[in-house]
């Protein structure tokens, strides 16, 4: 396999390493750790905790031979830790510990010389591990392990980021040799020996059973807690107010709360038709005590904007790169308004609106109903008769499906519908991914049939959780670059209390062809003005990302003049040099290129040489 090994961490980037309580290790600390580590010891003395992070991103506390540590955004102090850890006897209590806390966190237990870690349900806190020095060591970055491990660049799993999408379970899979991932809603559990460790599940998502009548006020509970443990610490917090429900409902619970001062920030787009301005104004109107700033719209980087500057030390491709530049542009200016953190509507999609292949089971149990709404949404979306009818007829299981996947990997886009009520988008290879990396994604998908289980048991629920992984994997990079540039994001319809709530809504109540949003909006009821509740639009900035596509096509032709994806044998460049010399080429549409870009961008992340990061986005894109 390929030997893209990454060097140490670097820039700045925060990480953690959790060790086991093992003779083995002070000489894997040793070798782990930089000059400006921080380090927490075991009960027993010996090194548990290594790593980078600041002193509010870190709990611990210690009872006897228990200690539990909580990395992240979290309410719960050393004291009630404490308590916590003098209980703690064995994993379930951790279950319940981790199952009550609002935020979004890693959690660690050294227990009577067992090492426990599990990041978050979300898939946005994750977990890896791999051996270090004979001892299993856990990580919340791949690369970190990897470059104490030496290990090398996995080629497999390269070639199969390239797939458009990446279907479960090969998201989960981490692009180096010798590295595992726990996945999400398990946790590692490493034995006193620092060699046996296993998975272990600790969540399961809830059973979509509940009325939304019932269940409006736990929704907005959640969210209000999920916004505390981001204002509690006072001083100021910043927020986007696009004026869709999802950022103004954290603009007003946040505002209604008066822990911390409150900047509002909008960035509108460019697109004339985008009503985002408008409705931002509408909802500040009524957010007494916030500061409300609007950035001028030409200012907004476009997308695809400075992809050759692209230097984070990320551990794995995202195709968040294409919107690097215009997620951290305004965040050296909030700073200067004193923020300290930024809290996004980012999740809203996901959590508060699902996917309408609930309808797939809902059929079969409540026919009349589902037949009514499914008419609904053809119209809605013009779906064509055929294709709907057939993917409503479609019985096979997830394993089923991806296996028919394999001989389609070159074959045209899917029909919406098809994507809308199956297991998910069919996964595709562009034509210029060349035939050994087509080779490689069908032998990994192959490779994987024997584990691919959905992550749920119907294709609705499952393609709502995956829907929330993915984003979440994009998510995750960004808080790496904003953390970078100088100020943290924050998503609390991320965090797996607010994902609880509302999955436990049922389907049918959720995602309707007759109402936007119905979750939110009744949830949010009585908290934000009711005239804010009515909008049923969306900005989707696809003009931004078609005029970013002209304006930064030389900067694609660069890419694929010199490509590392070319050099391992996965892409024809010639092909996509002559791709972006047209770049209003039909085949440009939607996304297409993301795959490609993002794991060409991320190859040239782990070279020594990659150009320093330009913080702050200068002056407006002329591409006249």
């Amino acid at each position: 396999m390929a030997r893209h090994t990454p060097s140490s961490p670097r820039h700045g980037a925060s990480w953690f390493v959790v060790i086991p309580d093992h003779e083995a290790g002070p000489a894997v600390a040793a070798a782990l750790r930089t000059p400006a580590a921080r380090t927490v010891a075991h009960p027993s003395g010996r090194p548990w905790l290594v790593g980078h992070w600041s002193d509010e991103e870190l709990t611990v506390a210690a009872a006897g031979t228990t200690a539990l540590a909580v990395l992240g955004r979290c309410p719960i102090g050393a004291e009630r830790l404490a308590v916590e850890a003098a209980r703690l006897r064995e994993p379930a209590r951790l279950d319940r510990l981790a199952a009550t806390q609002p935020g979004s966190f890693h959690l660690a237990a050294s227990i009577d010389g067992r090492t426990l870690v599990q990041g978050t349900a979300s898939g946005l806190r994750l977990v890896f591990h791999a051996r270090v020095g004979g001892l299993v060591v856990a990580c919340d970055r791949a690369d970190v392990l990897a470059a104490a491990t030496g290990a090398g660049l996995d080629l497999r799993t390269l070639a199969a980021r390239l797939l458009w999408p990446v279907p479960h379970p090969l998201i989960h899979l981490p692009l180096w040799e010798r590295v595992s991932a726990v996945r999400p809603g398990h946790r590692l559990v490493v034995e006193p020996d620092g060699t046996t460790a296993r998975h272990r599940r600790w969540w399961t998502p809830p059973e979509p059973a509940r009325p939304l009548a019932g269940a409006a006020d736990d929704i907005r509970q959640a969210l209000d807690a999920a916004v505390g443990v981001r204002t509690r610490g006072g001083g100021t917090v910043s927020l986007d107010l696009s004026g869709g429900l999802d950022s103004t409902s954290l603009c007003f619970l946040a505002a209604a709360r008066a822990e911390a001062r409150v900047v509002a920030a909008t960035w509108p787009g460019r697109d004339p038709a985008d009503d985002d301005l408008v409705w931002a104004r509408r909802a500040a109107a009524h957010l007494e005590g916030a500061e409300h700033v609007v950035w001028p719209a030409e200012e907004s980087p476009l997308v695809y904007a400075d992809l050759l500057a692209v230097d984070d030390p990320l551990d794995e491709p995202t195709i968040g790169v294409m919107d690097r530049a215009r997620v951290l542009a305004h965040l050296p200016r909030l700073a200067a308004r004193g923020s300290r953190l930024h809290l996004t509507g980012i999740g809203g999609d996901h959590v508060a609106w699902c996917s309408e292949a609930s309808y797939h089971r809902l059929l079969r149990t409540r026919p009349l109903l589902a037949i009514e709404r499914l008419r609904g949404f053809r119209a809605l979306f013009h779906w064509p008769y055929g294709p709907m009818v057939r993917a409503l007829a479609d019985r096979r299981s997830y394993r089923g499906w991806l296996a028919g996947c394999l001989p389609d990997l070159r074959a045209p886009a899917a029909p919406a519908v098809t994507d809308a009520l199956g297991w998910g988008a069919p996964p595709r290879l562009a034509p210029w991914i060349t035939p050994d990396a087509a080779r490689l994604a069908a032998g990994l998908i192959a490779e994987s049939l024997p584990d691919a289980e959905p992550l749920a048991p119907d294709r609705g629920r499952h393609a709502d959780l995956h829907a929330i992984h993915d984003s979440c994997r994009i998510i995750r990079q960004w808080d790496h670059m904003s953390a970078r540039a100088g100020l943290p994001l924050s998503h609390p319809f991320l965090d797996d209390r607010v994902i609880e709530a509302c999955l436990s809504v049922r389907p049918e109540d959720r995602v309707t062809p007759w109402r936007y949003k119905p979750l939110l909006t009744t949830a949010m009821r009585g908290v934000v003005p009711q005239e804010c509740l009515r909008r049923t639009s969306k900005a989707e900035a696809s003009l931004d990302a078609a005029d970013g596509l002209r304006c930064h096509a030389a900067d694609l032709r660069e890419l694929w003049s010199d490509s590392r994806l070319a050099a391992l044998g996965l892409v024809d460049p010639a092909l996509l040099k002559d791709l972006c010399e047209h770049p209003d080429a039909p085949g440009l549409r939607g996304a297409v290129l993301y795959s490609t870009i993002g794991c060409e961008v991320w190859l040239r992340t782990l070279e020594p040489s990659a150009r320093p990061m330009t913080p702050e986005f200068h002056g407006s894109e002329d591409c006249s």
